[in-house]
């Protein structure tokens, strides 16, 4: 081969690998980072990216929540993003925002070299920015640590602060990378209120109506923006990434580490070592919860090695979600009441699933629980809701299967449960859903409520001891 010929070569495999960034964010992201380290987390992150670029443009109004532990490279993917979504689309605007100055600014300049490198002019030649170093002049293409305009495009890039100033702006996309800045802002109500007060009227009344909202943080309470968003929107799609795999997936097993070849088993259990059981679960598992004097004292759950043969009474009630992509989860908690007056959570299924995977696995589990197993089927209001149950109701034909009207609130609901799980009378048996069911309950009521609320309703359907839902 000659030497022109692999010159002509390379410069080919060059542009092919630049017209193919140009449509795929992870290709972009290996193009225009060449050291970076590389592993299936990144991969499944630009994936979803990629999903949430698609339906923004669609003008179908995205809001995506990714949760991932400290120092695994999520805030230099989001601000790739930014900057690949920006070349795809300069008219597009952008607002950042943070819990510390110096990381939108540290965001901005990193944009300011990234759209001035050739590189990416060669990706992208439809975005540029101005070519002076600062340029502050109104009626000038701005250029500055705190806003990028992109020259003869409507779009920009703008970074402030959680808390910070954003009126008179207006944002096609809106990002929120960290909220809050430590355990000493999160443990604060009152910082966390002036944060949701942001959230609610500040930023979000800068969206154009097409807009997406993006949120990436690390948990630090439950009762954080985003625990207060995720109980209050059910359209927001939730990507939770613990650092140690809680149960099996798809890309790795039960305490496998999310990003291997960044930080090794050894190094993060070298960290949860040296923190507090509940700093660990929030910062790295991403499933925080009150220390302590909540409804339900989990140190009173007894866990089981198999659930007794001394079964009195069994159900499983199915909490049902109604989408695959929101935030909320389909949950079904088998219990059994004993012969000897104690209770036992025999199992649990939590999924997101849409209305079809979700009917599947209610009768794959009717099916493996066997026909003793009494089957609860909450019903939602109104007559989607009535006609949801009976479709399932139907389905299982042969079953023994109730629908539930839940009344009232989900504390009141809840605390017949928890006074037997004060009282030391409920066993789990031992199962890899036994950490996410416990997690949830020591945070109750704040968070995520459906694995709760299920073993609520099936303590009620087994012993009838007075809370308020009505089986028909």
């Amino acid at each position: 081969m000659t030497v022109a010929l692999a010159i002509s070569l390379m410069d080919l495999h060059e542009e092919r690998a630049i017209l193919l960034a140009r449509d795929s964010f992870a290709a972009y992201r290996r193009l225009i980072n060449p050291k970076m380290k590389w592993g299936w987390w990144q991969a499944d992150l630009c994936a979803n990216l990629q999903e949430f670029h698609r339906a923004l443009l669609a003008g179908e109004r995205p809001a995506l929540v990714i949760e991932a532990p400290p120092q695994h490279g999520k805030s230099t993917t989001i601000t790739d993003f930014i900057g690949w979504a920006a070349g795809r689309d300069p008219d597009t605007r952008t607002i950042y925002a943070s819990f510390s100055e110096r990381l939108g600014i540290r965001a901005n300049l990193r944009l300011q070299r990234v759209y001035s490198s050739e590189l990416y002019q060669r990706i992208f030649p439809n975005t540029h920015i101005n070519t002076s170093n600062v340029v502050t002049i109104s009626g000038q293409t701005l250029r500055n640590r705190n806003i990028v305009e992109y020259a003869g495009a409507e779009g920009y890039f703008r970074n402030t602060t959680v808390r910070g100033p954003v009126t008179g702006e207006s944002l096609d996309l809106g990002v929120i990378d960290d909220p809050l800045k430590g355990r000493l802002e999160a443990n604060s109500e009152v910082v966390r209120d002036g944060a949701w007060d942001w959230f609610n009227d500040d930023f979000m009344t800068r969206f154009d109506e097409r807009g997406g909202l993006l949120i990436i943080l690390t948990r630090w309470h439950v009762d954080d923006p985003v625990g207060r968003l995720m109980a209050t929107e059910a359209k927001v799609k939730m990507l939770s990434y613990p650092a140690l795999a809680i149960v099996d997936e798809p890309h790795r097993k039960i305490g496998e580490p999310l990003f291997p070849e960044l930080k090794s088993l050894e190094f993060l259990e070298e960290r949860r070592a040296a923190m507090t059981p509940d700093s660990w679960e929030s910062l790295y598992q991403q499933s925080p919860f009150i220390r302590s004097g909540g409804m339900f004292p989990i140190d009173r759950f007894q866990i089981v090695a198999h659930k007794p043969n001394d079964i009195d009474e069994s159900m499983r009630y199915w909490d049902k979600a109604g989408t695959a992509d929101g935030g909320a989860y389909t949950a079904g908690v088998l219990m059994h009441r004993l012969k000897d007056g104690r209770y036992c959570v025999g199992d649990v299924r939590r999924k997101q699933l849409g209305a079809l995977d979700r009917e599947r696995l209610i009768r794959q589990t009717a099916e493996l629980d066997g026909i003793d197993v009494r089957i609860g089927i909450e019903q939602e209001p109104g007559s989607g809701g009535k006609e949801s149950a009976e479709s399932t109701i139907r389905m299982l034909a042969g079953w023994r299967v109730v629908a539930d009207r839940p009344i009232g609130d989900k504390v009141l609901r809840a605390e017949p449960y928890a006074a037997q799980v004060q009282g030391g009378n409920v066993l789990l048996a031992r199962g890899g859903w036994n950490q996410p069911f416990i997690d949830e309950h020591e945070s109750f009521p704040h968070g995520y409520k459906d694995q709760v609320d299920a073993a609520a309703a099936a303590f009620a359907g087994i012993c009838n001891p007075g809370v308020k839902h009505e089986f028909w």
